[in-house]
């Protein structure tokens, strides 16, 4: 006879686990557009939008 021991979360915690991780991923996500997107630095502005052409998005 064997005997199995599991964790089970709660699904509460579990959801707003998940709910917390997409709204920082959304947040990053805006915050390096914003941030890289409109910069006034050529450097970083250029080197965005090399990227942008590299994965075949259309920018301009």
């Amino acid at each position: 006879m064997q005997q199995s021991q599991t964790a089970h979360l709660p699904a509460l915690a579990t959801d707003s686990s998940v709910v917390v991780q997409a709204v920082l991923a959304m947040a990053l996500g805006l915050f390096i557009v914003g941030v890289v997107g409109f910069s006034h630095i050529s450097a970083v502005h250029n080197a965005a939008h090399d990227v942008r052409h590299a994965n075949a998005f259309p920018c301009h």
